[in-house]
């Protein structure tokens, strides 16, 4: 089958199924690098200007270079060990709101695997709910808004449940 064959309507869904499978890598790209540790190339794939919205916990975090410090601080806390935590990430929902942008929200499973194994391993579910750019040819985050679920919730100012990011709020 040639490209020939596609209609006009076909060949943008192909791309526009391109873009959401490249976000996607992203984000599961996120809690591989978290988890390894590789916070370089971690804060490499937020925009320069990227927003992390990480509530009263962690805090809001502005810009490339300080999502790197600060991740740098979180992994380094006492007994942190590579794969010590692992990020789930899934129900991963993608729309692209413009030619370089596009908007998603999934879910978080935050597990530790330095428990005993009759200790509960889950610290974390969330939300996130995340904004994307395309930068070069290249999908990034440019904004993270962590919304913690439980063992305490914890929500950030204007986060509403029942809306989807980029169907009004």
């Amino acid at each position: 089958m040639s490209i020939e064959s596609f209609t006009a309507d076909e060949v943008r869904s192909l791309k526009r199924l391109l873009d959401i499978e490249a976000i996607r890598k992203v984000k599961l790209l996120y809690s591989q690098l978290m988890d390894s540790h590789r916070i370089d190339e971690l804060a490499d794939i937020f925009t320069v200007d990227a927003v992390c919205e990480f509530g009263p916990e962690y805090g809001n975090w502005v810009g490339r270079e300080t999502i790197r410090t600060n991740y740098k601080q979180v992994i380094a806390g006492p007994g942190s060990t590579v794969f010590g935590a692992l990020h789930n990430v899934c129900s991963h929902w993608i729309e692209i709101t413009g030619p370089n942008t596009a908007v998603g929200r999934s879910y978080l499973i935050d597990t530790v695997t330095t428990m005993p194994a009759d200790q509960m391993p889950i610290v974390w579910f969330g939300v996130y709910d995340e904004a994307y750019e395309k930068v070069e040819e290249k999908w990034l985050i440019s904004r993270c808004s962590l919304e913690f679920m439980w063992p305490k919730r914890m929500n950030n100012p204007g986060f509403v449940p029942a809306a989807f990011p980029g169907r009004g709020k």
